[in-house]
């Protein structure tokens, strides 16, 4: 199955290269690799080592390098071919990645290769393992922003669960994080801080999800959150392309299996769950 992830990696790669002035954006290149849009761009920047974003511009880059040497196209034409519109914001991004203007690189008649350096096997292993998880439900608070500041709403959702005695009904804690920070800007990241629910109504101010349940991977980590992002490239660069697994069309989620704030750092454990087909 090593090969199905690299074989997709290579079709998208491809696709970008025939098609740079096409729709590039991530969801059109996960129907491309034919791979749910929650989990692709992780399989990719683990398995390449760049996001998609950055694949796109530097591919898009290289066919207009290649052009500019070997072709007579006017600059405004290569720039157009290759999906920039505006001839100004193209010749400051040529100029950023070859550090010479396109009319000064053709004239230079050089242009460089352009190939990814795969990084599959290059991260640190964590135990996982595959079973089925329960469906859940859970009561959180919307958190939209940088990821790195959920904690915020963490302790708002524990303060709301204090003053509101619904510890008795709450299970453990779960973080759903819905976007790339790759893709996504920073201020538009959607998440969820809450937890597993076992009461009736949903308590004001919070909003009820379910989690379907079902067959799973799951990371186990240890040690602080910070370290949680390259624990994923472990999950989706080492694992998933020789598990013979394909991922479901759900986001990951994380549980929180001990308190921050009674567990020294390097004890805390998260799971990191992967939904599977």
């Amino acid at each position: 199955m090593a090969t199905s992830y690299e074989d997709r990696i290579l079709r998208v790669l491809s696709y970008i290269y025939e098609h740079p002035a096409g729709d590039l954006s991530l969801d059109a290149l996960a129907d491309v690799a034919a791979m749910s849009r929650f989990h692709w761009h992780r399989v990719f920047r683990a398995i390449t080592g760049e996001t998609c974003a950055q694949a796109v511009r530097r591919i898009r880059l290289h066919r207009a390098a290649c052009w500019l040497v070997q072709s007579d196209k006017p600059v405004a034409k290569v720039a157009k071919d290759i999906g920039y519109p505006n001839l100004n914001s193209f010749a400051r991004a040529f100029s950023e990645a070859y550090g010479k203007s396109p009319a000064s690189f053709r004239s230079a008649g050089q242009f460089l290769p352009a190939n990814p350096h795969f990084k599959t096997g290059e991260y640190p292993m964590h135990p996982i393992t595959t079973r089925t998880e329960p469906a859940r439900r859970v009561v959180a608070l919307p958190h939209k922003g940088a990821y790195a500041e959920i904690g915020k709403s963490f302790e708002a959702f524990g303060a709301l669960c204090e003053s509101r005695q619904l510890w008795p009904h709450v299970g453990p804690a779960i973080g759903l994080y819905l976007d790339s920070p790759d893709d996504v800007p920073e201020q538009e990241l959607r998440s969820y801080a809450g937890a597993e629910y076992r009461g009736d109504a949903t308590p004001d101010g919070m909003e009820s999800l379910d989690i379907p349940g079902g067959k799973t991977a799951v990371l186990t980590f240890k040690g602080p959150y910070s370290g949680l992002a390259a624990a994923y490239h472990t999950l989706f660069g080492n694992w998933l392309p020789t598990s013979g697994e394909e991922p479901a069309d759900q986001p990951c989620y994380e549980v929180y299996l001990n308190d921050p704030r009674e567990t020294a750092p390097e004890d805390l454990l998260t799971e990191i769950c992967l939904p599977l087909k």
